[in-house]
């Protein structure tokens, strides 16, 4: 029993480091491209040179992150096969369709224009460039929803029928699969999630070069004002994006009472059912056994994100670990999930995310004037400019040397508030992995040592944490210096259209 319980465990392990690992990727990728995709667009509706060096700039970062997201993305597809192989045999006809959809459609679509894009600038028309990072846009958010809608048949079971004579799930609606409320909750939610991560990101940049341009470490108006419009635009879509945030959190937290009610119970640490029941900011004490010597509580707050009334019971962790023991058996103790993890994850991710919706709104009323030069500054004088802000307060010692550090501290918060989520999502389902129809123990693969499990764990963490070093050394090496203002953009729209000196040129594939 306990080689199988570590057997078990070491399995899990591996595949919660490669998923978050993958998934801190994931968002960014979203939220960046269509971060790349508004810039580009207003290049070219306007033309003005500063958005080609921030579609430039961000295009650069959007590509190492589409990579290393590739790279950690091809290891997850091991993982069914290696340490989840009774998981795969059993909902594999359900499982593998979206995946598949996903690898077919999404992926080979987003690689495709992602090409185009890379390689196509001074070689295609504009407005067909400009499309084809909408697509590669469009490619990430399909390539999402079909592992999202994938996820979701884990967290509630719909569209199959379990064959009696081989005790498989088979597909019978995929329908139901990519549409039900849960996939199109996840999806949303997780989307709205991506773009306040790519805006993060892009905050935390931004701000950092115009900290250095505040203290005159750079004097470069062309790279300055690229700058202050992506710092704009990030601010906007934090903003945005925040609050879609929060209310497609708010639904989705009403689809889990419903289906996973088990769940909701240990978001909150709550043992007793309760009515009204309150939602906690924090404790101080053993949240695992309800014994918490402090608890700043909300009250009724759980009950509003549960049923939208403030009145309403939420049945507590005894209760439901009772109801599964009189349905599948067992013991209370096997249906509880680590309440520790789930209680903090759901607050640390509700924190982090909503912190870097704050400091996006903070900074778009910081800077909804826009940013001037010094009036005594000069083209070609020595003395360098001087960024300042028409609002007064934010000539404030506070605003002026802390906002630009707090900005660039929020780059990561996102990615943190995400990590959580999955954590939160995953523990929380336990000790199923598929609801109600498979548990986690089930469906480890029976036939891979213990040994050979510990080998692959330790690979997979050498591995991932040179990927680390590789990324990070990647992404600061060409943030750091800024956009590379030396670039200009063509100053002819390409044309697709053979000139007349190319007309009697040999074809080069030909050779």
């Amino acid at each position: 029993m306990e080689l199988a319980i570590a057997h078990e465990t070491i399995a899990r392990w591996q595949f919660g480091m490669t998923t978050v690992y993958h998934f801190l990727f994931v968002p960014l990728s979203i939220g960046l491209g269509i971060i790349v995709a508004g810039l580009e667009t207003a290049w070219v509706r306007t033309g003005k040179v500063k958005y080609f060096h921030a579609t430039k700039f961000w295009g650069k970062l959007l590509l190492i992150n589409i990579a290393m997201g590739v790279v950690t993305g091809i290891m997850q597809e091991f993982q069914f096969g290696m340490n989840w192989s009774d998981y795969s045999r059993f909902v594999g006809d359900v499982f593998g369709a979206p995946l598949a959809m996903e690898a077919l459609i999404a992926f080979f679509f987003e690689s495709t224009f992602i090409g185009l894009w890379i390689f196509g600038w001074h070689r295609l028309p504009k407005k067909l460039h400009l499309a084809c990072i909408y697509m590669v846009t469009i490619g990430s958010i399909l390539s999402a929803y079909f592992i999202l809608a994938a996820n979701s048949f884990m967290q509630h079971p719909v569209g199959y029928r379990i064959d009696p004579s081989t005790r498989k799930a088979q597909l019978t609606d995929i329908w139901a699969v990519l549409f039900q409320d849960t996939t199109l909750v996840v999806v949303f939610h997780t989307l709205t999630a991506a773009f306040l991560t790519g805006a993060a990101f892009v905050m935390g940049i931004a701000a950092y070069h115009l900290w250095r341009a505040k203290r005159g470490k750079d004097t470069n108006r062309q790279r300055i004002s690229a700058m202050r419009s992506s710092l704009r635009c990030a601010l906007v879509i934090a903003v945005v994006a925040g609050i879609l945030t929060a209310l497609s959190g708010d639904r989705l937290s009403k689809v889990m009472f419903e289906q996973q009610p088990m769940k909701m119970a240990a978001a909150e640490a709550l043992w007793e059912t309760q009515a009204p029941a309150p939602f906690s900011i924090f404790s101080v004490g053993d949240v695992g056994t309800g014994r918490n010597l402090i608890a700043l509580e909300v009250p009724a707050a759980l009950s509003f994100l549960a049923k939208s009334d403030f009145s309403s019971p939420v049945p507590g962790i005894n209760t439901r670990a009772e109801e599964q023991v009189r349905q599948f058996g067992g013991t209370r103790e096997e249906y509880i999930p680590d309440i520790f993890m789930t209680y903090w994850g759901f607050r640390l991710m509700i924190f982090f995310g909503m912190t870097s919706f704050g400091i996006g709104l903070l900074g778009l009323w910081l800077t909804r004037k826009k940013f001037w030069l010094d009036p005594s500054y000069r083209t070609g004088d020595d003395e360098p400019p001087t960024l300042m802000l028409t609002n007064k307060i934010a000539m404030n010692t506070f605003f002026t040397k802390w906002s630009w550090r707090i900005a660039a501290l929020t780059l990561a918060f996102p990615l943190v508030a995400n990590s959580f989520g999955w954590i939160f999502t995953e523990m929380g389902r336990q000790p199923w992995v598929v609801f109600h129809l498979q548990t986690t123990t089930d469906a480890v693969s029976p036939n891979v040592s213990m040994a050979e499990q510990i080998t692959s764990l330790v690979a997979f963490s050498v591995l991932y944490a040179i990927l680390a070093v590789v990324e990070v050394g990647l992404l600061i090496k060409y943030a750091k210096p800024g956009p590379d203002v030396d670039e200009q953009p063509p100053a002819k729209d390409p044309t697709l259209r053979p000139s007349a000196e190319d007309a009697d040129k040999p074809l080069a594939f030909a050779y």
